[in-house]
């Protein structure tokens, strides 16, 4: 993997990190997560007129990957309601990377170096380490989240390769996917959602942007770099989600969970010299 590949997606994993401290800063936070997504959506709508059509053969991915993709946004609010960020999030994002890797072993028929294999091996290990002193009835939900997000990220890295064009892919994905929600809500909770967007329009604006353009370098990186590697990477953001939980939702962050992150770190590392 080339070092622009590299440092785009630690970017992405930053940005990804960063819309999901938004939805837990949000006062409600289905709301947030549906600004967020309608934004997305929004922003998508204005761009693609501008970019190449997609190829037939990714539609029926887009479709998949667009249902799965609205479940995942309102698992999402879910599990903030429920658990600090800094747990859930490291379970969400922590278990996929290693079932991407071995469904895509399988799928793309991708053959991995053993650097690599032990680099998503510590990464999804430090993630795990990081959320392990939790109870039980706090994992079920995160745990969930995580099949959902292996399923979405197989899909997508499939569908991209075929679209022709990743971006273009990227945003009809947001665009469909950020339309069911809104428009729930519009018949469900007008009347917050008005009162809702009207005090934090700013904040779904910001998330809907770092959240489009974080998927759009990690499916781009996919249509050229094995699909595991660039998920492992961008499931990095649990070190930039470790942050903002420490330093702007002013969370409680133990040794245990330092320890974890060094373990990442190392992964990290490992998946650059792979």
């Amino acid at each position: 993997m080339s070092l622009g590949i590299f440092c785009a997606v630690l970017f992405a994993a930053l940005l990804h990190a960063s819309w999901n401290a938004i939805v837990k800063l949000g006062g409600d936070k289905l709301l947030t997560t549906i600004l967020v997504t309608g934004w997305a959506a929004v922003l998508s709508a204005i761009a693609l007129p501008w970019l190449p059509a997609l190829d037939a053969a990714s539609l029926p991915w887009l479709v998949a990957s667009a249902i799965l993709q609205t479940g995942y946004y309102v698992l999402v609010a879910r599990a903030y309601h429920s658990a600090d960020m800094s747990l859930s999030y490291p379970l969400m994002r922590g278990c996929a990377p290693l079932l991407v890797a071995i469904a895509g072993t399988w799928l793309f028929n991708e053959r991995l170096s053993a650097s690599a294999w032990s680099g998503i091996a510590l990464i999804s290990a430090g993630i795990l380490c990081m959320a392990g002193s939790s109870r039980a009835r706090n994992l079920r939900l995160p745990l969930c989240i995580a099949m959902v997000i292996a399923t979405y990220t197989l899909v997508d890295a499939q569908g991209a390769r075929l679209s022709g064009n990743a971006l273009s892919y990227t945003l009809w994905l947001f665009l469909l996917s950020g339309l069911p929600l809104p428009i729930w809500a519009l018949f469900a909770r007008r009347r917050q959602l008005g009162s809702y967007l009207r005090g934090n329009w700013q904040r779904g604006l910001v998330g809907g942007i770092g959240t489009t353009a974080s998927y759009a370098i990690a499916l781009w990186a996919m249509t050229i770099a094995p699909v595991a590697v660039i998920a492992a990477l961008r499931e990095t953001s649990i070190l930039f989600a470790l942050l903002i939980s420490a330093l702007l939702l002013k969370e409680h962050i133990s040794r245990k969970r330092l320890l974890a992150a060094a373990l990442i770190v190392a992964g990290v590392v490992l998946l650059r010299l792979a």
